[in-house]
């Protein structure tokens, strides 16, 4: 009977022993691994955390967490092999390890190895679909190759998996406006006035637009005719050229020029804008305008931005304007909502006072700068098949025609285009 009581205490004794050297182990461990870890961030100190990360797999060889972290440690020491080494022995062990993909992946992008980075991709896409940081580090190898039918269609692919995802839908438009395509068109403006004996006027232009991966060019005809009592009073033809152009992965820019030597048109206008595109869907634009009418040359200065938010397109531009030594601003909000394509959308504008932008005002708007204008605007714009663009624009116009006397306006604009 004793001698039993003395091996169960022996037993006891010895478990407690072993337990307590175990979890003491332990302990060590990860306070170990709290230590390499904060060597790599945000002390650093990668010698150390290398020294450490070997010393933790010495201690604990089938603690993964040790392995992932020399990885990294090799990573951000430029030891690619080493690197690539441990985190492929930490995914062969447990494919848990989330980050393990996240640091391969870009290992391999860094080192150019394009094949095996979309590899690791396809697979962290495969277990986790809706880590999007995966399906970003995809399209990055894409672009880094410079596949951009590739990174076209995969944008698409990511734009119905993401649909709220800005940047995003961004990306896709700029890539859209790469592609190699050439239409012609016609547009056509009416507008009607509730004062008696002015109007209506009528603008018609006729154009041609070619895209390429570079830019695209624009070329117009525009022709006015503006009636007062059922007889016209004035009217002509403008010849007018456009052009967008890139000048960066996320910049581009707008020139334009316009020539009439008919009154209903300024003789000369003159237009530049820069555009930048910013992560997370903004865009920003500055740009100038110059006008030149029979007796006054009129500048402005354009400052815009840009947000996309999902389907959502907003922007708002101001116009400052200087007449006769003062300063006359105009604004112009616009915000559009895409269903399928940069072609299909609705869209709304809002606005205040007179910009040189404005197309069918163009031949008054030194007459108009120093007065007050209030505009609300809606259209739809949609493709029929593969070639056909069609849109209807409808803005009305409160507007200051003489100081403290205005008049309602109503512009209705059709436009249709053939996409070869």
């Amino acid at each position: 009977m004793k001698q039993t009581k003395f091996f169960r205490i022996l037993f006891i004794t010895v478990f407690i022993f072993t337990a307590g050297k175990t979890m003491a182990q332990k302990i060590d461990t990860d306070s170990l691994l709290a230590r390499t870890a904060k060597e790599i961030n945000p002390n650093k100190n990668y010698t150390e955390a290398i020294r450490k990360a070997q010393l933790g797999i010495k201690l604990a060889p089938d603690y993964l967490d040790f392995h992932l972290l020399l990885g990294r440690a090799y990573q951000l020491t430029q030891a690619v092999d080493s690197a690539r080494f441990y985190y492929q022995h930490v995914l062969a062990k447990n494919e848990k390890y989330e980050e393990a993909f996240g640091y391969l992946t870009q290992l391999e992008i860094d080192a150019r190895n394009y094949t095996a980075a979309e590899k690791v991709a396809d697979r962290a896409i495969e277990l986790y679909p809706e880590n999007k940081n995966y399906y970003l580090k995809k399209l990055a190898i894409y672009q880094l190759q410079k596949e951009d039918d590739k990174v076209h269609d995969y944008l698409k692919v990511l734009e119905k998996k993401f649909p709220a995802d800005a940047g995003i839908r961004q990306q896709l438009f700029l890539m859209d406006t790469k592609n190699n395509t050439d239409r012609i068109g016609v547009n056509y403006s009416l507008t009607v006035f509730d004062r008696a004996g002015v109007g209506p006027w009528h603008l018609g232009s006729l154009q041609y637009i070619r895209e390429r991966k570079w830019g695209s060019l624009i070329g117009r005809v525009n022709y006015a005719n503006r009636l007062s009592e059922g007889a016209s009073i004035a009217n002509g033809v403008q010849y007018e050229g456009e052009t967008y152009f890139f000048t960066g992965k996320n910049a581009y820019s707008y020139a334009g020029v316009a020539y009439s030597d008919d009154i209903v048109f300024p003789k000369w206008r003159l237009g530049y804008s820069f555009y930048y595109n910013f992560k997370k869907g903004w865009e920003a634009d500055l740009g100038i305008r110059y006008t030149q009418t029979i007796d006054e040359n009129l500048k402005a200065a354009v400052i815009g931005v840009g947000k996309y938010l999902g389907s959502y397109w907003l922007n708002l531009r101001t116009y400052i304007q200087n007449q006769d030594s003062k300063v006359y601003p105009a604004f112009t909000l616009t915000s559009r909502y895409y269903f399928n394509t940069r072609f299909d959308y609705a869209t709304v504008l809002l606005g205040y006072g007179t910009s040189p932008d404005e197309r069918s005002i163009q031949g008054q708007l030194e007459q108009r700068i120093a007065l007050n204008s209030y505009r609300i605007g809606a259209g739809y714009y949609r493709v029929f098949g593969e070639h056909y663009l069609t849109g209807i624009l409808v803005n009305y116009n409160n507007q200051e025609y003489a100081p403290g006397r205005k008049q309602n306006e109503t512009e209705i604009n059709f436009s249709l285009q053939y996409r070869f």
